[in-house]
């Protein structure tokens, strides 16, 4: 009888999970394979791959942060059903779910603002400012106003304890007179001392330095840097003791003279440098400061189409003030050494297919002026119907010369007047040595 009730039962079973199937109905079947649990890792993959965009622009640790909120929301999704099967969960509907919730929540944020300064670099600004504010205040009695009635003014700063203030040439060429006014208000006529058209430097002087006074360093023990930062400290449109601040945007520019010669040659300085801290007409001859204090350069010139900046400044360099100043303060002038050549500045591909040269690199020699040192050593120019011939100048005393201004920074900086040098030239396709001795610029 047991026997037979059993049978019973699991015939009844049997046909109720038939009518149930037929019914599109889905029970467990006492038969079955045991469930496989329900697979949350994909669920929250499905979420993630569509709000990858909203996690491009999150930080890392948000990036992240959103990841587990969307797979504990995958999860109290699925609830209590970990025990069923993965046809038995409607995994788009989840998805559909999780998302929805996702994206209010990423609406509901306000737009993050980006961190500027974190506190290193809230520091770091903080130690810039009291840096400038100290330069100021330690700089800024060095540097006078220089005026030149009626002509003009200008700016100046002081060389020494001797009260010798360096300015530029244009500042005082045409005065007579000359006034000083240091930054506590103190005023004193000064006296012309020296000056150089070549490299727009002048010395004029004061009979003493206020209290307090002291000169300006030289930054002459490094070589200046581009992305450098430099301030100008001056008197623009007569604006007494301004200070703007900048960068070196650019090294190795040249400054014309203004001379006007009677040789074949026009003169330049070269190593100018260029800055973007603002100068204007009244900051000529002051200072373009490192932020140690230390003289750069000299502001000279800037360059415009309106007559105000536009961004480019030209400051003579500290190497042609320790240079020049001295001999100015002495002598009053400086001697330059001087070869009597005229010279290619920059030689382009279509230069050198003209001129028939082998290289572009060097200083092609366009002109050697009569009675010249360049004459009495034997260089030879470019024919001046053809353009071709000339000697292509390629090192001197065994320093490479690339161009034009490589010649003329060891002219100006390395050589003095009556200095033998080597010179090495490219002469019809071979290596020349020509013996030179300099002269004195006419």
């Amino acid at each position: 009888m047991t026997l037979f009730k059993n049978r019973q039962i699991i015939l009844l079973a049997i046909v109720l999970v038939l009518l149930v199937s037929a019914c599109g109905l889905k029970v467990d079947s006492p038969f079955a394979d045991p469930a496989e649990p329900v697979d949350t890792g994909a669920i929250t993959k499905a979420v993630l791959a569509e709000i990858e965009g909203q996690l491009a622009v999150q930080s890392e640790e948000q990036a992240a942060q959103l990841e587990a909120q969307v797979a504990e929301q995958v999860r109290a999704q699925t609830g209590e059903l970990d025990q069923a099967t993965d046809s038995e969960i409607d995994t788009k509907s989840i998805v559909d779910t999780v998302l929805g919730q996702v994206q209010d929540q990423l609406a509901q944020q306000e737009e993050p603002v980006p961190v500027i300064f974190g506190n290193e670099a809230t520091q770091a600004v903080e130690d810039l400012e009291a840096a400038l504010v100290n330069l100021y205040q330690r700089t800024n009695p060095a540097v006078v106003f220089v005026i030149v009635p009626p002509i003009g003014s200008g700016s100046g700063f002081v060389f020494d304890e001797n009260g010798y203030i360096v300015t530029n040439n244009h500042v005082v060429d045409l005065g007579r007179e000359f006034e000083v006014v240091f930054s506590n208000g103190e005023r004193q006529p000064a006296e012309l001392v020296g000056k150089d058209v070549d490299s727009d430097l002048a010395v004029i002087k004061v009979d003493h330095l206020p209290e307090g006074v002291t000169p300006l360093p030289l930054a002459v023990a490094e070589a200046p840097q581009v992305g450098q930062f430099v301030v100008a400290i001056g008197n623009p449109f007569g604006e007494q003791g301004s200070m703007s601040l900048g960068i070196i945007s650019g090294l190795n520019r040249s400054l014309s003279s203004e001379r006007e010669s009677g040789s074949l040659s026009s003169y330049s300085l070269p190593e100018v440098i260029q800055t973007d801290a603002p100068i204007n007409p009244g900051n000529s001859g002051g200072p373009l400061l490192n932020l140690l204090g230390e003289v750069v350069g000299v502001n000279s010139a800037i360059r415009t189409t309106t007559g105000i900046n536009s961004g480019v400044g030209f400051s003579i360099p500290a190497r042609a003030v320790a240079r020049i100043i001295p001999s100015l303060i002495t002598d009053g002038e400086f001697d330059y050494s001087y070869m009597g050549v005229s010279f290619d500045g920059d030689i382009s591909l279509d230069d050198q297919a003209a001129y028939g040269l082998s290289q572009s690199q060097g200083a092609y020699v366009l002109g050697v002026s009569e009675g010249s040192p360049a004459e009495r050593a034997g260089l030879i120019p470019a024919s001046q119907s053809t353009g071709r011939g000339g000697d292509l100048i390629v090192a001197i005393d065994g320093q490479p010369i690339h161009d034009f201004s490589d010649l003329n920074s060891y002219l100006v900086y390395e050589s003095t007047v009556g200095q033998a040098i080597e010179i090495q030239v490219l002469r019809d396709g071979e290596l020349v040595d020509v013996s030179l001795t300099l002269g004195s610029r006419p």
